[in-house]
C-alpha cells in the first residue's frame, strides 16, 4: 500500500523544490500512484484552506514566500537611486516583500512600470527580502490615464484629459485611493479591457486641483511619464561635486569667449569666440561645458540622466536632465568664472569653407553672459555698457565669421524653414497673460550656425578616429509625403518640381515662392510636416534637412544625453582621461539610441500638449468670438484651421461646415458639398467662430462662417444637417475633436 506523506513532509518538500512543485511533481516524489492520488489531492486542498500552501497555475507554493520565478513590475528609483520591483501576485497577507532589482551589464534597460519575468533570490538584507534578476522583459508599463475623477456610489469614473482618449474609465470603490470628486488623478488599467462597457482602472496617484495655477505642465509631466524628482543619491552626488582643476587641461582663459543665450536663461552650456585671419578667413572657437567630468558612467547621476534622456521645457518650468547644482552652477559657463570645457577650434577660408579643426579639453573663463538682444544691438551699432568694450575683440569678429558661414550655407542649401515660435507669457500666478511670437534675430542664426559647424566637426573627428558614437540622423521624406506637399503647393498657387533625387534646394525654391505671401506660414508648416523625424543611431545615415553627410550632437550636454555620449567618445578618442566612453556603453549604444530618441519624442509631445492647453485656456474667455485663419489640413471628419492671431490649431467638425452634406475626396484632399459642389481645401482663408475651448484637453472647436470672404451657400438638404440642441452639440464636438486629433497624429 502506498504511503501517503504527512502535511509537514509535503511542506518541507515544496520548500526544498520551488522549481518543481505541481501536483504531478509531488506525487512522483513520494511514489503516489493510482487511487492514492485522491488522498494527496485532499491533503493539498486542506493545506490551501489552512493558508499554508498557495496554488498558482497548477503549482503549489509556500504561502509566506514568493515563487522563485515570478512576474514583477519595476518601480521608480528610491531615494538612494536603487531600483525595486513589486510582485504582481501578492504573497500572503500584509505588505508585499521588498525586492531589489539587480540588473546585469547585458540586460536591456527597463523603465518605471515595465513588467518582466524575474528570478528571485532570498536575501538577509535589512531593507529588502529578495533580489531579482531579469529573465525576460514581458511588456512595457501598463496603459496609464491622467484625468479628472468623478465620484459616484460605486466608486467613480475618470474623464481623460488626453485629446487622444475619448473613453471614460470606471474606478471601483476600493481603487479610488481616497480621491475627491473633481480631483486630477493618474490611474492605470486594471485588468483586461471589457468587450462591452467601460474599462476598469485603479488610481495610483492624486495630483490635486486641475484648475490650480501651473497645473497645465503638471498634467503633461504625469501624462507622459516624465521624471520630475531626482533621487537623493543623484542629488547628493551633484551637491558633493567640486570645481575642476587645470590638471590635464589646455588653458583657454585668455580667449575672448562669451555666452549668448535668451535673457531668462539659467544655464549656459556653450561659449563662442572668433579671430579674423589675415587672408579674410576666420578661426571659430566653440567651447562646451565638460559635463562628462562631473557625470561619470554608472553613477546615480548618469543613470538618472540616461533615464530622462533630455531636459523638457514648459512655459512655467523646466524639468532638467541634471540637478540644478550642476546644470545652473558647476557646468554652467558663468561670466568671470573658470569652467572646464571641451572646445573645438575650426578654421574657415575666405569663402567660409571649413579647412580644419582641433579639439581641446580645457579651462575657460567667460568674458560676458550676453542676451541675444544685447549682442544683436551691438552688432547693429548700438552697444550698451556691457557690450561696448567687447566690440573689437568679440562682436565684430563673431559677425565676420558668421558672414563667412552664411555664404557657405547658401552653397550647401540646407532646408530653410522659417517657422514662428510661439511664446506663452504667464502672470506670476501662472495664468496666461499673452501669446506672442518670438523675434528671430541674426544673433540667433549666428549661434545656430556655429553650433552646427561644431557638431559636424565632432562627427568628423570621431569618424576619422574610428570611435563609436551616436549620430544625429535625418532621412529624406517619403514619396507619399512629397506628393502631399506638392498638392498643398499647387492648391496655394505654387509649384514643387518632381525629380528622381530630392534635394533640399527644391524645397527651398518652394519656400521662396511662398515668402511674403498669405501662404508663407502654411507652406513652411506643410514642408515641416512632410519631413521624417530625426533620431539617434550608431550608424551614419546623413542629415537630409541640414544637407550634411555627417552630423552628431555635441553642443548641449547639460540638456541632452546624446551630447554627453559624444563628449565621452571624444575623451576616449583623445586619451584625455578615464571618464570617457566605456566598453559597456559602446555595447549599449543601439539601445541608448532608441531610448533617447523616444525620450526626445516624449518631451516634444508633452511640450506640444502643454502649449495647446495654455492656448485653449487663453482662448476660453473668447468663446463666441469671430477669428480669421487658414485651412491647414482636411480629413473626412472635418478640417483643421490655423488661427492667425495665436497660431493655434482648431477643428472644424464636418457637421459645423455649412448646411449640406460634405464628402471627402482623398485624392484632392478636399471636402466637397453634395448639393452646391463647394470645395473646401488646404490654404483657403476662412472666418470662424470659436465654439468651444477646452483647457483640460487643449482642444479648440470652430464653426465656419466665411470661406474666402464669402458666406457658405445653403444646400437644399440643409435642414437634415442642422446642429441640433446646444447640449448635444457640445458633447459631440468634444468627442470629435479628440478623435480627430488622435487620427491626425497617427498619420
Amino acid at each position: 500500500m502506498t504511503q501517503i506523506p504527512s502535511k509537514a513532509q509535503i511542506l518541507e518538500w515544496v520548500a526544498e523544490h520551488p522549481d518543481a512543485n505541481s501536483k504531478r511533481d509531488i506525487a512522483k516524489a513520494f511514489g503516489i500512484k493510482g487511487a492514492a492520488r485522491i488522498e494527496l489531492k485532499r491533503l493539498l486542498k486542506e493545506l490551501e484552506a489552512e493558508g499554508q500552501l498557495e496554488r498558482r497555475r497548477r503549482h503549489y507554493l509556500d504561502a509566506e514566500k514568493l515563487p522563485p520565478v515570478t512576474v514583477l513590475e519595476l518601480l521608480a528609483p528610491d531615494g538612494s537611486g536603487d531600483l525595486f520591483a513589486r510582485p504582481l501576485e501578492a504573497s500572503g497577507e500584509g505588505p508585499a516583500p521588498r525586492i531589489l532589482f539587480v540588473p546585469r551589464k547585458s540586460d536591456p534597460a527597463l523603465g518605471r512600470g515595465d513588467r518582466f519575468l524575474g528570478r528571485l533570490i532570498p536575501t538577509l538584507g535589512e531593507d529588502h527580502q529578495y533580489e531579482a534578476r531579469l529573465i525576460r522583459r514581458i511588456t512595457a508599463s501598463p496603459n496609464r490615464i491622467t484625468g479628472i475623477f468623478r465620484k459616484d456610489s460605486e466608486g467613480g469614473r475618470i474623464l481623460p484629459v488626453d485629446k487622444g482618449q475619448d473613453r471614460e474609465w470606471r474606478i471601483r470603490a476600493d481603487a479610488t485611493l481616497g480621491a475627491e470628486n473633481g480631483e486630477l488623478v493618474q490611474a492605470e488599467q486594471a485588468g483586461p479591457r471589457a468587450r462591452m462597457g467601460l474599462p476598469y482602472a485603479r488610481i495610483i496617484e492624486r495630483l490635486g486641483d486641475p484648475s490650480a495655477p501651473r497645473a497645465v505642465s503638471l498634467i503633461a509631466i504625469h501624462q507622459h511619464g516624465i521624471p520630475d524628482h531626482f533621487p537623493d543619491k543623484a542629488l547628493a552626488e551633484a551637491e558633493a561635486a567640486q570645481p575642476a582643476t587645470m590638471k590635464g587641461r589646455d588653458d583657454l582663459r585668455a580667449l575672448p569667449l562669451v555666452t549668448i543665450d535668451p535673457s531668462d536663461a539659467r544655464d549656459h552650456d556653450d561659449a563662442v569666440a572668433a579671430v579674423v585671419e589675415e587672408d579674410g578667413g576666420a578661426s571659430i572657437w566653440v567651447a562646451i561645458a565638460d559635463v562628462a567630468h562631473y557625470v561619470r558612467t554608472g553613477s546615480a547621476l548618469d543613470r538618472e540622466a540616461w533615464g530622462r534622456g533630455n531636459s523638457t521645457y514648459f512655459p512655467d518650468r523646466v524639468v532638467p536632465m541634471l540637478p540644478e547644482a550642476l546644470s545652473a552652477d558647476l557646468c554652467s559657463l558663468h561670466e568671470g568664472v573658470d569652467r572646464p570645457v571641451i572646445a573645438v577650434e575650426m578654421r574657415l577660408d575666405a569663402q567660409g569653407n571649413k579647412t580644419g579643426h582641433r579639439f581641446h579639453r580645457a579651462m575657460m573663463n567667460s568674458r560676458a553672459s550676453l542676451a541675444y538682444e544685447q549682442a544683436q544691438a551691438a552688432a547693429d551699432g548700438t552697444p550698451d555698457d556691457q557690450t561696448a568694450p567687447l566690440m573689437d575683440a568679440v562682436i565684430r569678429p563673431l559677425w565676420h565669421a558668421y558672414a563667412l558661414l552664411k555664404g557657405a550655407r547658401e552653397r550647401r542649401q540646407p532646408l530653410d524653414l522659417d517657422l514662428p515660435e510661439r511664446r506663452i507669457e504667464l502672470t506670476p500666478e501662472g495664468r496666461v497673460k499673452a501669446v506672442a511670437f518670438r523675434e528671430r534675430l541674426e544673433a540667433h542664426k549666428l549661434i545656430e550656425e556655429f553650433m552646427v559647424l561644431a557638431n559636424v566637426a565632432a562627427a568628423e573627428e570621431l569618424s576619422k578616429r574610428q570611435r563609436p558614437l551616436l549620430f544625429r540622423v535625418h532621412e529624406e521624406p517619403s514619396l507619399d509625403k512629397m506628393d502631399a506637399l506638392r498638392e498643398v503647393a499647387q492648391a496655394s498657387g505654387f509649384t514643387l518640381a518632381k525629380g528622381q533625387v530630392l534635394h533640399t534646394s527644391q524645397l527651398n525654391r518652394l519656400l521662396a515662392q511662398a515668402e511674403g505671401t498669405d501662404f508663407d506660414e502654411l507652406i513652411n508648416i506643410s514642408t515641416l510636416r512632410s519631413m521624417t523625424q530625426a533620431y539617434y543611431h550608431p550608424e551614419n545615415y546623413g542629415h537630409f534637412g541640414l544637407s550634411l553627410k555627417s552630423y552628431a550632437h555635441f553642443t548641449s550636454p547639460i540638456r541632452r544625453y546624446a551630447d554627453l555620449i559624444v563628449h565621452r567618445a571624444l575623451i576616449s578618442g583623445h586619451g584625455w582621461g578615464k571618464d570617457g566612453l566605456s566598453h559597456d556603453e559602446v555595447e549599449r549604444l543601439p539601445e541608448t539610441a532608441i531610448h533617447i530618441s523616444e525620450t526626445e519624442r516624449r518631451s516634444m509631445a508633452a511640450e506640444r500638449d502643454t502649449t495647446d492647453r495654455y492656448l485653449a485656456a487663453f482662448l476660453s474667455e473668447r468663446v463666441g468670438t469671430e477669428m480669421t485663419g487658414r485651412i491647414s489640413g482636411v480629413q473626412k471628419f472635418g478640417a483643421f484651421v490655423k488661427l492667425d492671431e495665436t497660431g493655434a490649431d482648431g477643428l472644424l467638425p464636418i457637421r459645423a461646415i455649412g448646411q449640406e452634406y460634405f464628402h471627402y475626396d482623398p485624392d484632392a484632399r478636399t471636402l466637397v458639398g453634395s448639393d452646391t459642389g463647394l470645395e473646401i481645401g488646404i490654404g483657403q482663408r476662412v472666418t470662424v467662430r470659436l465654439a468651444e475651448a477646452l483647457p483640460l484637453t487643449g482642444g479648440l472647436v470652430l464653426d465656419l462662417l466665411e470661406l474666402e470672404g464669402r458666406t457658405l451657400p445653403r444646400g437644399p438638404g440643409a435642414k437634415t444637417r442642422g446642429r441640433g440642441p446646444r447640449a448635444m452639440a457640445v458633447k459631440s464636438r468634444l468627442a470629435e475633436v479628440k478623435r480627430a486629433t488622435k487620427r491626425r497624429r497617427k498619420k
